[in-house]
């Protein structure tokens, strides 16, 4: 059982809430307007604006690039109302995950952002991540990456009392995992392809309306941390390990404190302790709806926020009169 944070309160949930409605609500005026980078500084803009009025001393622990990349919300940026004096808080977030699938009006694109006491999120480089997730209920451990992709399908099916043929599998539709793709349909298995969007489609696994078994395949490391930190809070298991294509990626890995290249890190290693996800529908998905626009002027949203010490899964749909003033 995960203690509860004296840092992390109870009113901090509901803020994270209003935090990445921002974020959906600048982004979703860009949806289908073929401009990915506008559409993600508008997000990028907006959260950063948000958790500024928070009463906390954060530390932007994974963000928008290293402090040279990213104008704002870089990673090692501190944000908050009361740096210095306030609870020390790390933030993991994405302002929009899913730039591409918002600039074609795609399914799926999240305002994400997870948080927990100092020191307790993995500072994961930017490199990608060889992932594989299952939803609740299943034995510690069914699933590893250092099974085969057969292994972990099997045993999957075992437990879920079905034949392996029966599994649905979520697999970013990316050209790197053609030579999976292949192997999951040898099988026999459903494969569900997403364009875009991991932390949805790693989340997808807990929710049993999606009809998603497992999630595999490679994505951003930092999206792992955050998908880490939703599972956390409502149960299933996680394993990453991190990938590098070159001896540069290797070098930042080393620069964040990574010892060990091979390492195989668990839901714990990721997202430690007590902590906090929220996320906001951009555009509709499996997860959340997006936002709307009505006739009238009101825009609505839907967001999920949960807690790890108390499991609790909140559903928000929120009525904004005014979108630029968020209360």
């Amino acid at each position: 059982m995960t203690t509860a944070s004296q840092i992390l309160d109870r009113v901090l949930v509901l803020e994270m809430v209003r935090v990445t409605e921002a974020a959906a609500i600048a982004a979703a005026k860009l949806i289908g307007r073929g401009d990915e980078k506008a559409a993600d500084a508008a997000a990028v803009e907006a959260m950063r604006a948000a958790l500024n009025e928070l009463y906390m001393d954060g530390t932007v622990v994974i963000g928008e690039g290293e402090r040279d990349e990213a104008p704002m919300l870089f990673i090692g940026e501190k944000v908050g109302s009361a740096i210095g004096t306030g609870p020390k808080i790390d933030i993991a977030l994405d302002p929009l995950e899913g730039t591409t699938i918002t600039a074609k009006a795609g399914p799926n694109a999240l305002a994400v952002l997870a948080v927990a006491e100092e020191g307790n999120l993995l500072n994961a480089p930017d490199v990608y991540m060889d992932k594989i997730a299952v939803g609740p209920g299943y034995s510690p451990n069914i699933v590893n990456l250092d099974k085969s992709i057969a292994e972990n399908v099997a045993a999957v099916a075992a437990e879920k009392g079905v034949p392996s043929h029966e599994l649905i599998v979520c697999v970013l539709d990316r050209p790197r995992h053609e030579k999976m793709i292949a192997e999951l349909r040898e099988i026999g298995c459903g494969v569900m392809l997403i364009p875009d969007g991991d932390v949805a489609g790693v989340i997808a696994t807990t929710n049993p309306e999606t009809t998603v078994d497992i999630y595999m395949g490679s994505g951003g490391a930092p999206e792992g941390v955050l998908a880490a930190a939703a599972l956390r809070c409502v149960g299933g298991q996680f394993k990453g390990r991190l990938l590098f294509r070159n001896d540069d990626e290797r070098l930042r890995a080393r620069k964040w404190g990574i010892e060990d290249l091979d390492k195989i890190y668990d839901l714990e290693e990721l997202a430690k302790g007590d902590c906090i996800f929220a996320a906001t529908g951009v555009t509709h998905g499996s997860l959340l709806e997006g936002v709307k626009t009505l006739r009238d002027g009101r825009v609505t949203t839907e967001s999920v926020v949960m807690r790890a010490s108390s499991g609790t899964v909140r559903w928000v749909k929120s009525e904004h009169r005014k979108a630029d003033r968020l209360g």
